[in-house]
């Protein structure tokens, strides 16, 4: 018997910076709710644009 979730049946959410969806990565569990971008590159862009 197979354990766990299959891919297409994690949750994802939107990017904030770029507004693509990203789905659930293990290294995020737990912090899931707390977690705003796809990216690195997002997140420094998103501090690019607040600090201009």
């Amino acid at each position: 018997m197979p354990r766990g979730v299959k891919k297409q049946n994690l949750p994802e959410k939107p990017c904030l910076t770029c507004g693509r969806p990203f789905a659930w990565r293990k290294k995020w569990e737990k912090v899931w709710d707390e977690v705003k971008f796809c990216s690195d590159r997002c997140r420094a862009d998103a501090k690019k644009r607040k600090t201009a």
